[in-house]
């Protein structure tokens, strides 16, 4: 069931969130872009859901939260609801009061399958850049950018002694290992996911 995007203030707070953000910060102006785009996908947004059951995160409140994913370069779902949790200015731009409960990092992977396998994801960023305000902003202009592609099935982690010798990682996938103050070079040492794997520092090989 879609949950409701309508921000209830609380009786007994004493922080307003709308004060606690600056006139001029940046997020204003976005968010403002945001939501004009994400009125016109209601209908959309209705589709997506069933009109019984649990009410799901409002699919508003999850697509300005990924804006903010993308604006900031967090790496994870689980990252992202800690940094709403926390951050007042997260809280605001998502829509979420003071006192309003956090979301679980399982319910926002959920959801946001459901709003990009239903088309909705990229037609909400078509129309936040088919927006006047955006659109002047927008240039066709090529640009260079460093896409230097290293590939490796090694972490430090896998790097071993060649003889052998050394403490085994712990159990699991990824076991941890205290590597540190051991000195390692790429004669003495490999990895032992991906033998070719080289060990660097600043951009120079550990021969």
């Amino acid at each position: 069931m879609r949950g409701d995007d309508t921000i209830c203030g609380n009786l007994f707070s004493s922080i307003d969130l709308e004060k606690r953000v600056f006139s001029e910060h940046p997020l204003r102006i976005i968010r403002g872009l945001a939501n004009a785009a994400l009125k016109s996908l209601s209908d959309a947004f209705e589709q997506l859901y069933s009109p019984i059951g649990r009410l799901s995160i409002p699919p508003e409140r999850l697509l300005r939260a990924l804006l903010l994913q993308a604006f900031y370069s967090i790496r994870s779902e689980r990252q992202l609801v800690e940094r709403i949790d926390d951050d007042l200015w997260f809280r605001w731009f998502v829509g979420l009061g003071i006192e309003d409960p956090g979301w679980d990092a399982t319910s926002v992977t959920k959801n946001r399958d459901r709003l990009l396998h239903g088309d909705v994801a990229s037609r909400f960023l078509a129309a936040v850049l088919a927006h006047d305000k955006v659109k002047g902003r927008l240039s066709s202009e090529p640009c260079s950018v460093d896409g230097t592609l290293l590939e490796a099935w090694a972490s430090a982690k896998s790097v071993r002694p060649k003889d052998g010798s050394g403490e085994p990682p712990d159990d699991g996938r990824n076991g941890e290992r205290d590597f540190h103050g051991e000195p390692r070079r790429n004669d003495t040492h490999a990895s032992t996911t991906d033998p070719d794997a080289r060990l660097y520092r600043k951009s120079l090989p550990l021969a």
